[in-house]
C-alpha cells in the first residue's frame, strides 16, 4: 500500500500558533492513543505475567485501569468505524476489513474528530486512527486541520521539540550517495506470520515517528483546545520491531498461554470455523510448541516496542504546558489470540479477540491508581468525551457516558458489552459471564469467573436459561445487511 507523506499548511499555522497566548477556552484537550492488535497482554491487566510494558503500566497507575473493556467488533475496520462513529456494527452494517470502504458507511463529519472540530478544536491525527486500506478514503480530509498518513523516510529529528528555524526536511534518497542499509537479520515466515529482529534504533519505525509528531504537537502552545490522535501500528504483524525488545524474552523463557487439548469438543458448527484456523495449523506444522514460542515472543516483543513509544508521548505531555488540562484515552482496537481456542489472531467472539485495554485519565476527574472492574465497550468513548469536554452529546450515539465511572470506579454499573462480528453474530460480556448467538441459532455461554479462558460451554445447561435469556435482551433486533444498503454518502 502506498501512503503519502502530508505535512499541510495547518503545521505553518501551529508554529504561528506556538507564539499566541492562551485564549479564555479552558475546555479540556483530548489525547487518543490507538494500538492496533493490542490485546489484554499489558502489566497492569494481569493476564500474561510475560508482558513488560512499563509505561502503559504508570499511565494506568495515574488513572482508570478498565480492566474488562471490549470492543464493538474483533476486527480493524469494523472496530474503529463504531468506536469513532459512536454506532454499533449492526447500526453502521461494517462488518469487514476487505470490501466495506468506511467512508462509505459513516459520515467522518459526524464522528469523534469532526464532532470536536465542528465545536472549534483544532484536530490533528497521525497514523492508524481509522482504518487504512488500499482503495478505502484517507481520513485527512476537512475533518482534521493536519493529518499524516505515513512518515515513510523522513527523519523523526524534524519532530523534535524546538525553534521552527531549525526544522529540517530531509529525506533519504535512492542512487549515487544514497545511505546504505545496514544488513540485517533474515526474518522469520511461520503461516502467513513474518518476524525479525533488525539490529536498529526506535527512531527508523513508524511508530516512532508518530509518537514523535505526537510529542512535538504536546510541545505547542495552542489558540484552542486540541483533539490529537495517534495511531500506532503495532503489535498488528508482521512482528518486526527492534532486536532489543526481542533480547527482552528470551525464547527458551517463553511460557505458553493457559490451553487445553479438547478445548473445541464442545464447540457448536459455527464457533468451529472460527477456531482451529489456517494459521494454527501452519504454524504448528512448521514448528509445533516452538513455532508457537516464537509467535508469542513476536507478539510480547512488538507490545514492549509500543509501550516505548507510548511512553515518549506520555512524558511530552508531562513535561508540556498542557498536562494539567489533557485528557488522555489509550485503547487497543480489540484483541488477539495467542494459540487459545487452537487460534492465532482475532476475528471471534471470544474473550482473547474481544477484550483489550482501556485506561483514562481525566483532570479533576479520575484519581490515580483505580481500578474498574466494571464491564465497559469502547462504544462509551465518545459519549464520555463529549461528558468531560461539556459538549452536547448528539442523539445518534448508541453508547452511554462511563464519566460516572470515571469519578467512582466502584459506581453501580449494570449495562453488559456487546461484542459484533459479521452479520448478526453478537456476544454480551456481563461481569460473570459472556453469552455467544450465532445468526444462525447456535450459542455458547461461558462462567468468566470460574472458567476465564472458556473451556468449558454452558449453553446446554438448562439451569442457566434465564441467565441467556436476559443477556439476549441486548443483543440488536435489527441488523443492517452485510451489503451496500447502509452506505452513506458524504
Amino acid at each position: 500500500m502506498r501512503y503519502a507523506f502530508r505535512l499541510l499548511p495547518a503545521f505553518a499555522t501551529l508554529l504561528l500558533a506556538a507564539g499566541c497566548a492562551h485564549t479564555s477556552d479552558s475546555r479540556p484537550n483530548v489525547l487518543l492513543l490507538v494500538v492496533d492488535d493490542l490485546n489484554h497482554w499489558i502489566g497492569c491487566l494481569h493476564r500474561n505475567p510475560q508482558a513488560r510494558t512499563p509505561n502503559i503500566d504508570q499511565l494506568a497507575a495515574h488513572g482508570v485501569n478498565f480492566t474488562h473493556a471490549y470492543c464493538a467488533s474483533p476486527l480493524c475496520n469494523p472496530s474503529r468505524a463504531a468506536l469513532l462513529s459512536g454506532k454499533r456494527t449492526a447500526t453502521i452494517g461494517v462488518y469487514s476489513n476487505m470490501d466495506m470502504p468506511w467512508s462509505d458507511y459513516i459520515n467522518e463529519r459526524q464522528c469523534l474528530n469532526g464532532y470536536f472540530r465542528a465545536q472549534g478544536y483544532y484536530t490533528a491525527g497521525a497514523g492508524k486512527i481509522y482504518h487504512l486500506r488500499s482503495g478505502f478514503k484517507n481520513p485527512q480530509g476537512t475533518e482534521w486541520d493536519e493529518y499524516v498518513v505515513h512518515f515513510g523516510h523522513h527523519n523523526v529529528d524534524q519532530f523534535e521539540p524546538r525553534a521552527p528555524a531549525k526544522q529540517k526536511h530531509r529525506r533519504h534518497v535512492k542512487g549515487p550517495g544514497a545511505r546504505e542499509e545496514p544488513p540485517r537479520p533474515a526474518n522469520i515466515k511461520l503461516g502467513t506470520f513474518e518476524i525479525g529482529a533488525p539490529d536498529i534504533a526506535d527512531s527508523e519505525t513508524e511508530d516512532c515517528k508518530v509518537a514523535k509528531w505526537g510529542a512535538w504537537q504536546l510541545a505547542q502552545k495552542h489558540d484552542r483546545p486540541f483533539f490529537l490522535a495517534l495511531g500506532f501500528i503495532k503489535p498488528h504483524p508482521p512482528w518486526i520491531v527492534p532486536k532489543k525488545y526481542f533480547d527482552m524474552f528470551p525464547l527458551d523463557s517463553i511460557q505458553l498461554p493457559p490451553h487445553i487439548a479438547n478445548d473445541l469438543d464442545d464447540l457448536p458448527p459455527a464457533a468451529r470455523k472460527w477456531a482451529h484456523d489456517g494459521d494454527w495449523v501452519s504454524v504448528m506444522n512448521a514448528g509445533g510448541e516452538f513455532a508457537w514460542k516464537q509467535v508469542v515472543q513476536g507478539y510480547l516483543a512488538s507490545v514492549a516496542y509500543i509501550d516505548a513509544q507510548v511512553g515518549i508521548v506520555v512524558d511530552a505531555l508531562e513535561k508540556s504546558t498542557h498536562k494539567d488540562n489533557t485528557i488522555i484515552v489509550l485503547f487497543g482496537d480489540h484483541g488477539w489470540h495467542l494459540g487459545e481456542k487452537e487460534r492465532f489472531g482475532k476475528a471471534t467472539l471470544w474473550e482473547e479477540a474481544t477484550r483489550a485495554p482501556l485506561i483514562w485519565v481525566a483532570p479533576d476527574v479520575t484519581k490515580p491508581g483505580s481500578r474498574c472492574d466494571a464491564t465497559v465497550e469502547f462504544l462509551s468513548i465518545y459519549p464520555t468525551l463529549c461528558d468531560l469536554a461539556g459538549l452536547p452529546k448528539p442523539d445518534f450515539l448508541e453508547g452511554v457516558s462511563m464519566r460516572p465511572l470515571l469519578a467512582n470506579p466502584q459506581a453501580e454499573w449494570t449495562r453488559p458489552a456487546l461484542s459484533t462480528f459479521g452479520f448478526n453474530n453478537h456476544s454480551v460480556r456481563s461481569v460473570q459471564y459472556r453469552y455467544i448467538r450465532y445468526a444462525n441459532s447456535n450459542e455458547e455461554l461461558y462462567d468468566e469467573k470460574a472458567d476465564p479462558y472458556e473451556w468449558t460451554n454452558l449453553a446446554a445447561n438448562p439451569e442457566l436459561g434465564s441467565v441467556k435469556a436476559d443477556l439476549a435482551r441486548w443483543i440488536p433486533k435489527e441488523n443492517k445487511p452485510d451489503g451496500h444498503a447502509s452506505r452513506v454518502t458524504q
